[in-house]
């Protein structure tokens, strides 16, 4: 599992273990067939309009259109928010303010360990994506994002094998599971995005530019 590796940008899942198994110890991911998704939006989960939700008013005149947003305290604000998340995405089983702080500890983790904003972007895209398939739950949450950390790291860095191991230690020490459970469970993420790591710029791109604007 060191070093750098390529892998064929897209198979099938013809020789992927049954759904139902367990592999090395660990629960496999569950939940959407690919075929069943849509394709991938990687301004979905990052929408600004989300936290607005039901307190959003949207106000049209005569020659122009203003939205008004009232003033609400957080809590109830990020109540409504994973209420409204929860209805258009039932299949996912976590929130939204959970997948977003996921992502945070993904990019503090990334920026601790010198990776490139691109290497952040590519991360999200195959977090997110296991998220809108519904392959995420509370107990594999975080193998998912560590995994999809390494992944993204192994593709777009040219890491050495003691990087590689340092970016280990501080998934482990960060998100708090077994080297050996993250390890084994790059196999079982990578089988659920179909080995296709390679992504188009457009999936990218936009989580990039979010990224670069907040630095």
């Amino acid at each position: 599992c060191f070093g750098r590796w390529h892998p064929s940008p897209r198979r099938g899942l013809k020789d992927a273990p049954d759904k139902g198994a367990h592999w090395c110890g660990l629960p496999l991911l569950t939940g959407s067939d690919v075929g069943d998704t849509p394709e991938y939006n990687p301004d979905l989960l990052d929408d600004p309009q989300w936290p607005c939700g039901k307190h959003k008013r949207v106000l049209i005149f005569a020659s122009y259109m203003t939205t008004v947003i009232e003033y609400v305290k957080p809590s109830d604000l990020k109540k409504d928010m994973n209420e409204t998340f929860r209805e258009k995405f039932p299949h996912i089983k976590l929130t939204l303010s959970k997948i977003r702080s996921l992502k945070r500890e993904m990019r503090n983790l990334s920026e601790e360990c010198s990776l490139e904003p691109v290497t952040v972007s590519m991360a999200y895209v195959y977090f997110e994506k296991l998220v809108l398939q519904g392959k995420l739950h509370k107990q594999n949450r975080k193998l998912c994002a560590g995994a999809c950390v390494l992944l993204a790291a192994k593709i777009s860095s040219d890491l050495r094998r003691n990087e590689v191991k340092q970016l280990i230690d501080k998934l482990e020490e960060r998100f708090r599971f077994n080297r050996r459970d993250l390890i084994g469970f790059e196999f079982t993420v990578l089988v659920a995005l179909e080995l296709a790591l390679y992504l188009p710029e457009n999936q990218v791109l936009p989580h990039y530019r979010r990224l670069t604007q907040q630095s």
